[in-house]
């Protein structure tokens, strides 16, 4: 067992080390480990590969991700984020450091309505970066902010990777999770912003006296439409008047909408996102098709109960375990982009939480905590280095930001973690979860 493991994860990390895309490193680690172990022909192996291929990916819920990547497109392009970007300014232009509270609050704003980490980081970033820029702010300390307040986007809902998890889950209630994700994108972004505004005192980055062009009652006007995408949304889902993928293509026709309205996208432009969102959707279904295979193989050999077996015999404390997995997943997502780390890590780690007494919805955000936290650093940082080429500065540069923020990431994630009722209160008052605590003493 020991040795499948090691052939398959080492084989799995080498594919990386050497520049082999992600799904191709996985779907040859799987290969190359399921025939030198020599449990399966290779006949036999390559049939049941393309069953799994095809089943991985043939799923209505799993429609949705394209949507919310659409939709998330749409609201950067069709003058959607520059008004959200308006009204954080507003809420926050008399803090030190104001536009850097701005980057932050703009992004849980837009985070709110896409779901997208990646998008977040390239929307806020494109915006805020120039004007932080004039502003005298240090550049990689700007893009620092951007990229460690962009992950709030993936846990206030609506978001692809809880959905993604519910999938790979074997579907927990995507409403419960989509409500359990509130508090702990808030707590987040909260912990980026107060450390950041701290940082923004010590550099002696002042508020902002200057009045907007627009009154504030116009920015409220212009930006209200934008957040009752939210409720559009979450209402529809809560209310049980169209499922998650039906919702993100009311999302996605809304912010198609706003944007005609605001006269902000062009035949040309909405083509280019069509297909933008073409090939990122592409890229996610190529992934889960091979991880799929991957997924195959770990439970034809019993990795995941042999895994889970190993660490449940580290400790029978639910305290120390849950330390351990998320030291596990942290490292992890340095290396791993999120949804092959979703996929893969789902079927390990969830007999162990459910052994222990948590809860699948809080296990759900844990995860999809651990990983965004992932995204903010090297080698595989979708947020990183999305955020870096945007405002142009070198990972090297903004390190010495990030260091820090991502240590107040850590905190709103033990937080989230060890006192379940920040992820699951909400969901019980919705009645969508039993209990907000541990259910096994």
């Amino acid at each position: 067992m020991a040795q499948t493991i090691a052939m398959l994860f080492g084989s799995f990390f080498v594919m990386l080390l050497i520049g082999v895309p992600i799904s191709a490193g996985i779907g040859i680690a799987s290969i190359a480990t399921i025939l030198i172990s020599g449990e399966m022909s290779f006949q036999d192996f390559a049939l049941i590969s393309a069953q799994r291929c095809f089943s991985g990916i043939d799923s209505f819920p799993l429609l949705a991700l394209p949507f919310f990547s659409l939709g998330g497109n749409i609201m950067n392009k069709g003058g959607i984020a520059k008004r959200l970007v308006a009204l954080a300014h507003l809420l926050v232009g008399r803090i030190p450091g104001y536009l850097a509270a701005t980057n932050v609050l703009a992004n849980m704003f837009f985070g709110a309505v896409s779901g997208s980490s990646v998008a977040a980081a390239s929307a806020m970033g494109s915006i805020m970066n120039p004007l932080e820029k004039d502003a005298g702010y240090d550049e990689s300390y700007s893009a620092a902010v951007n990229i460690c307040s962009a992950p709030t986007g993936i846990l206030i809902p609506p978001s692809g990777p809880l959905i993604l998890y519910s999938i790979t889950a074997g579907g927990v209630s995507v409403a419960a999770l989509f409500m359990g994700g509130y508090v702990p994108g808030i707590l987040m972004g909260l912990c980026v912003g107060a450390l950041a505004i701290f940082i923004a005192k010590k550099k002696g980055y002042t508020g902002s006296d200057e009045k907007s062009d627009k009154p504030a009652w116009r920015i409220w006007v212009d930006a209200i439409p934008s957040l009752l995408a939210v409720i559009i949304v979450m209402g529809g889902i809560l209310t049980g008047k169209f499922t998650a993928t039906e919702a993100g293509v009311v999302l996605c026709l809304y912010c198609l909408v706003l944007s005609i309205l605001y006269r902000e996208i062009t035949f040309k432009s909405f083509y280019d996102l069509l297909a933008d969102t073409m090939v990122s959707s592409s890229t996610i279904l190529f992934l889960i098709a091979a991880s799929s295979i991957m997924s195959f193989v770990m439970s034809y050999a019993g990795i995941p109960k042999a895994i889970s077996d190993g660490i449940m015999g580290v400790s029978s404390n639910r305290y120390v375990l849950l330390l351990i997995m998320n030291l596990f997943l942290l490292v992890m997502g340095c290396f791993l982009d999120l949804t092959p780390a979703v996929l893969i890590f789902t079927p390990i780690f969830l007999p162990i939480t459910r052994a222990i007494g948590m809860s699948d919805v809080q296990f759900g955000v844990m995860l999809i905590m651990n990983l965004g936290i992932g995204s903010v650093t090297p080698p595989v940082g979708s947020c990183l280095f999305v955020g870096c080429g945007v405002a142009k500065v070198s990972i090297a540069s903004v390190t010495k930001y990030i260091i820090p923020l991502f240590c107040a990431m850590v905190v709103s994630l033990l937080l989230c973690t060890y006192i379940p009722p920040l992820v699951l209160g909400i969901p019980k008052l919705a009645g969508l979860v039993e209990g907000i605590w541990w259910t096994v003493p």
